[in-house]
Formats: C-alpha cells, sequence, structure tokens
C-alpha cells in the first residue's frame, strides 16, 4: 500500500523530503508532482526499481524513453556529451521549466542505458521534485503519469493518483493539482533543434 506524503511546494517540509529520499534509494518507486503532469520515478542507479517501472509501462528497458530529472544544470556533464555554447543557452533560458530536451548522452549512463545514443533531460520548475534530486545526490529517472485510454488523459488530484497506483508504487507524493499537460519535448542531439511534442512550455520562446 502506498503512502500518501503531503508536501508542500512553497515550504517543503525537510523531514518528509529525506523520508520520501530514504525510499527512492531503498529502491522504492515514487509518484511525484513537476511543473508539468505527476511522475513516476526512482533512483537512476538502482536496476531493480528501473526494471519495475518498465515493466508497469509495459516496455523494454533498454528501449524506454524515460527522462533523467535533474536538479540544475550541473548534473548534465554526468550523463550527456559535451555541448556547445548556443545548445548550452537554450536549457539555460528555458529550465528550469516544464520542458524535456533530448541530447547526446555519454559513456557514463548506467548500464542499462549503454546502448542509447540520446537521453531525455528535465529540470523541473517545483521544489520538490528539484529538492528529492538534489538529496538524493543523483537523477531521478522518470515516466509520466497517466490514464491507459485511447485519448491520453492524465490524473491530477494526487488521492486519485494513490487510489489507482497503491499496489505498484511505495509512495504518492499529495503536492497539490497537478497540471494535465505534458511537457514540451525538444530535441538537441542534430543539427537544428527540432520540436517532438508541443507541450506546456512554449518552444518558440526558446528557440526564437
Amino acid at each position: 500500500m502506498a503512502q500518501l506524503i503531503r508536501i508542500y511546494e512553497e515550504n517543503p517540509d525537510p523531514r518528509a523530503i529525506k523520508k520520501v529520499v530514504d525510499i527512492l534509494r531503498d529502491g522504492g518507486l515514487v509518484i511525484y508532482p513537476t511543473d508539468s503532469v505527476y511522475g513516476l520515478g526512482c533512483d537512476i542507479t538502482n536496476t531493480r526499481a528501473l526494471e519495475q517501472i518498465a515493466r508497469i509501462r509495459g516496455v523494454k528497458l533498454e528501449k524506454a524513453n524515460f527522462s533523467f530529472i535533474c536538479a540544475d544544470l550541473s548534473n548534465l556533464s554526468d550523463y550527456v556529451r559535451q555541448i556547445d555554447t548556443p545548445t548550452f543557452k537554450i536549457l539555460k533560458k528555458a529550465l528550469p521549466g516544464p520542458f524535456t530536451f533530448i541530447l547526446p548522452g555519454n559513456n557514463n549512463l548506467p548500464k542499462v542505458f549503454k546502448k542509447r545514443k540520446t537521453v531525455g533531460i528535465r529540470v523541473p520548475d517545483n521544489s520538490i521534485a528539484r529538492l528529492l534530486v538534489e538529496q538524493l545526490g543523483n537523477p531521478i529517472v522518470s515516466t509520466s503519469i497517466y490514464d491507459e485510454d485511447e485519448v491520453i488523459e492524465y490524473t491530477t488530484d494526487p488521492e486519485l493518483i494513490r487510489e489507482k497506483w497503491e499496489k505498484l508504487v511505495d509512495v504518492v507524493i499529495d503536492g497539490g493539482y497537478g497540471d494535465n499537460i505534458p511537457t514540451t519535448v525538444i530535441d538537441l542531439s542534430g543539427a537544428v533543434p527540432e520540436v517532438i511534442r508541443q507541450g506546456k512550455g512554449d518552444a518558440d520562446l526558446i528557440l526564437g
């Protein structure tokens, strides 16, 4: 049974954050708020937890399009190849914010992602998400929470999320109502930036 832990974004309780971080370190799965839709995440260094998320999603882990949630841009060099100045300027302009950027991965990627040429990087404009990563000490691997309908519906109410996911995850953080629009996905791994999905973030403002 998943715990429901209330954390306020304006003033996150350090003890509550630590409790969730301890669960992540132990290989737990956590549903947490971002600046777009709620996310399902785990510690990037825990292969068993990564496999669990892939199973829930019904995908092979090696091929899964999961995002790496970072606290800020200083985490980038851990998993991303050296990026040029124009690319860095785009990232600096957009983050933290509701964007996922696809960037070329480097040789430090966890074993299960070694064959991937690119990774999706997120720095959410949400203090709860960023504090979790900061205190964990490495990125959270994440995927969005949505209802398996023909039309993708994002669940915004943490109580309803817990009802649906309570047997699959260890913790649901109640950080208030979430959004129902996912991130804008921009591929920066090629010669020219390419918008893969227009979501909450305004790509024109970033790339213009």
